[in-house]
């Protein structure tokens, strides 16, 4: 049996008295696509925290790749590990924010080659001819020395995607990552992520991007009140939803 790539199990997770997330199960297979659809405050961005361990979750198991993640378990407990392991386990998982996350005062190229040389050491001759080959497949050959400032928000995004994928990650997690664009560049950035998609890499993405989930997504997760209320097939989800609240959201946003 192939290992599934992300395996949440009953996921709690609360904020103070606030519990976010109620009791999530989820599997992703590797490389799948899975779009997490749903009203903002539905735990969505919570949950795909939880999976690279940003946030702690309080009840139940995580695994990405058939590890637990942010801990060891020692007969029924759970024992969280250094934040050295968690960090290097973490690398294995890249990111893409709603806002860029850039470093202001590095160009385009620096902003990819900094973590793999810096926190896995990597040669920098090879680190900075991959971050060449991937502002290339994200279509910014010509903004290598650019800095952040200089670059439309589309255009930073990119750069943050390429910088994802310049530590080889074996899971990629999108959290809204065309929310804080402009209409017009939105677009670029979806067919970025849907070449990536189709070369075959494990994507997660918190999306209100009806039509990129729709034809991207190999499963569409409708979440609410932090629950999943349904799950299945972009063509059994969105186009015919069984629940009425996913019914009732669809119809806002389509």
């Amino acid at each position: 049996m192939t290992t599934l790539m992300v395996d949440a199990q009953s996921i709690h997770k609360s904020f103070g008295i606030n519990e976010v997330l109620k009791g999530i199960t989820l599997e992703v297979e590797p490389g799948e696509v899975v779009c997490l659809l749903g009203p903002s405050g539905s735990g969505k961005s919570t949950f795909l925290r939880c999976i690279n361990h940003l946030e702690k979750i309080n009840a139940g198991r995580l695994y990405v790749d058939g590890e637990l993640v942010g801990y060891r378990q020692q007969g029924d407990r759970l024992h969280e590990l250094h934040d050295k392991e968690i960090a290097r386990k973490r690398t294995e998982i890249g990111m893409v924010f709603q806002n860029f996350n850039l470093f202001p005062h590095m160009t385009a190229l620096e902003n990819i080659t900094e973590a793999p040389t810096r926190v896995k050491g990597e040669p920098k001759h090879d680190v900075n001819a991959r971050a060449r080959d991937l502002l290339a497949k994200v279509g910014l050959s010509e903004k290598v020395g650019a800095y952040p400032r200089q670059l439309s928000g589309g255009q930073q995004q990119r750069v943050a995607i390429a910088r994802a994928l310049a530590m080889r990650p074996k899971l990629m997690l999108f959290d809204e990552p065309t929310s804080a664009l402009d209409p017009e560049l939105v677009g670029d950035v979806l067919a970025v992520m849907r070449d990536l998609a189709r070369s075959g890499m494990t994507m997660v993405v918190v999306t209100h991007e009806i039509g990129f989930a729709r034809e991207v997504a190999d499963k569409v997760v409708f979440m609410d009140g932090g629950v999943v209320v349904e799950q299945g097939l972009p063509s059994e989800v969105i186009s015919n939803p069984r629940h009425e609240r996913t019914k009732a959201f669809l119809a806002q946003v389509l």
